[in-house]
């Protein structure tokens, strides 16, 4: 199997365009919105989406066997079962969202009582926040196939066009409707309403590629039990994901208040923006080690295990170095300088497993290429509820830095005595071998650039976004010219050879495996 390079620069590069106008909308909308409503009622806005966003869950991993199956299918031109699939899961959708949405409503009839914190002031329009976004969701669920059925037609550009398009608009009416007075549930109406017409658009577009056909007739047992074999371990790990990194807020805003809720999204919200531009870049991972899973080449799924893991870190390090040393003038410049003081301290602790993490990022991707990601749904399973209980227990003596150490102290965990053994293992290389070959280099590179950042701090602190950029300016200027000399003597891309005698029998017999069962 080959791959369409063309394609490949494509989506990746109107993914990392999508993402980095993503970004900087949140980067200027989000202190925007929080200096127009006031703590109380952005934390309310925070708060809400957040527990929308365990809507999630209903997915049921679904969407992973639609972008499966349809690649299949079309691959093979066999426009029947892809009719059963879509149509298939286009009725499942369609009851989840029914679901989803009487669940709304009975949680907007109980919003008080679920979180006693929200001032008496704002228990009307959590309501009806609620309710929208809630709605908004469930109906996102049925649109949802048709963005699936891009993935898997591998048309990831036209999905970041769509997604550009709504967030530019999104962000247009918003500041059209905060600045003439209107408040959060005029928001709501804008925000939860472009990424359901951006869903009318994906269809529409589907519409065309594919001669698709809808009816009962069309629904299949058969393509059901496809869907339900292959989705349970991606459930498994999307509970885990909600567990791992959505349950701040709630917790927060249950026993704290909704106002700390904004202080603890604004050193997340930063984390957040660097885990996004990591993600992307890991996405390649899954054709690329399955093609050598296919093909039996061990060599191959080493080199880009070490090899996909030493280019996330060439990106996350710099970003979390410029972070840890200028995050309060990131803050103070993003937001004001009344929320430094509570703000900075989530940012650095959650910063570093973060970047242990994304600096590991393609394992996980490998992982699941491989299609041997069972383990790791249940290790993330269980650094979710870890995540929960501690964040609970920390969150009342220490408030939301106690959070903050509550998905700290698992995610460490996960990625130091787990990810890195359990990879090398499967794939028979040695933990030091890989260590030094995926992150000695973007360590080094990274140095030179640290020194800098540390010299015009003590030099002068910013305060401003002008100043702030003026630094990181000159700081990237150092590591661009580090990275190029990497890449222009190869360097970069060198990882070397892994010769045939490390523990090869038991990984040559999983490739064995999995070659039999594709």
């Amino acid at each position: 199997m080959k791959f369409d390079k063309r394609q490949i620069l494509r989506n990746v590069g109107s993914t990392w365009f999508a993402l980095g106008l993503n970004v900087v909308v949140g980067i200027f909308l989000s202190p925007f919105i929080l200096h127009r409503l006031g703590d109380d009622a952005f934390g309310l806005w925070i708060l809400i989406f957040s527990v929308t966003g365990y809507y999630g869950l209903f997915d049921l991993g679904i969407r992973s066997s639609i972008v499966r199956y349809v690649a299949k299918f079309s691959a093979t031109e066999d426009h029947a079962e892809l009719n059963r699939l879509v149509n298939t899961a286009m009725l499942g959708y369609s009851a989840i969202g029914i679901s989803a949405l009487g669940i709304t409503l009975l949680a907007t009839y109980y919003v008080h009582s679920i979180f006693p914190k929200i001032p008496l002031d704002f228990v009307p329009t959590a309501r009806w926040l609620l309710f929208i976004v809630g709605a908004s969701v469930s109906a996102g669920f049925p649109i949802g196939v048709f963005s699936g059925i891009l993935e898997g037609l591998q048309r990831f550009y036209l999905l970041n066009l769509t997604s550009a398009c709504s967030t530019l608009i999104r962000a247009l009416l918003i500041v059209i409707a905060l600045t003439h007075g209107h408040g959060l549930v005029t928001l709501a109406v804008i925000t939860t309403s472009l990424p359901l017409l951006a869903g009318l658009v994906n269809a529409a577009v589907v519409f065309r590629l594919l001669p698709l056909r809808f009816g009962s007739q069309y629904v299949s047992r058969a393509s059901f039990r496809t869907i339900a074999s292959y989705s349970g371990t991606t459930f498994v790990i999307i509970l885990a994901g909600r567990l791992r990194f959505k349950t701040d807020a709630v917790v927060i805003g249950t026993f704290v208040s909704a106002a700390a809720v904004t202080y603890f999204t604004i050193g997340s919200r930063l984390v957040d923006y660097a885990s996004e531009a990591v993600s992307s870049l890991s996405q390649l991972v899954i054709p690329m080690s399955s093609q050598s899973q296919a093909q039996g080449d061990l060599d191959g799924l080493r080199k880009i295990f070490v090899l996909g893991n030493r280019a996330c870190a060439f990106i996350i390090l710099p970003i979390a170095a410029i972070l840890s040393i200028l995050g309060k003038s990131v803050i103070e410049a993003w937001v004001g300088p009344k929320y430094v003081a509570a703000s900075y301290p989530v940012l650095l602790i959650l910063l570093f497993p973060t970047t242990l993490m994304l600096a590991q990022s393609v394992a996980g991707r490998t992982l699941w290429g491989l299609a041997k990601h069972k383990t790791l749904a249940w290790v993330v399973m269980a650094e979710g509820i870890a995540n929960l209980i501690l964040s609970i227990i920390l969150v009342r003596r220490y408030g939301i830095v106690g959070d903050a150490i509550g998905t700290a102290i698992p995610l460490v965990c996960t990625q130091v005595f787990f990810i890195p053994i359990h990879l090398c293992r499967l794939l028979g290389v040695q933990v030091f071998t890989y260590l030094k070959r995926a992150f000695v280099l973007p360590i080094c590179l990274c140095g030179p650039m640290i020194a800098v950042l540390l010299l015009m701090r003590r030099w002068f602190v910013p305060h401003h976004l002008r100043e702030f950029l003026v630094q990181v300016g000159i700081a990237g200027v150092v590591y661009a010219i580090g990275l190029g000399w990497a890449f222009w003597s190869h360097r970069a891309w060198d990882v070397g050879d892994f010769g045939a005698n490390q523990d090869d029998e038991v990984s040559l017999a999983l490739v064995e495996t999995y070659r039999e069962e594709a």
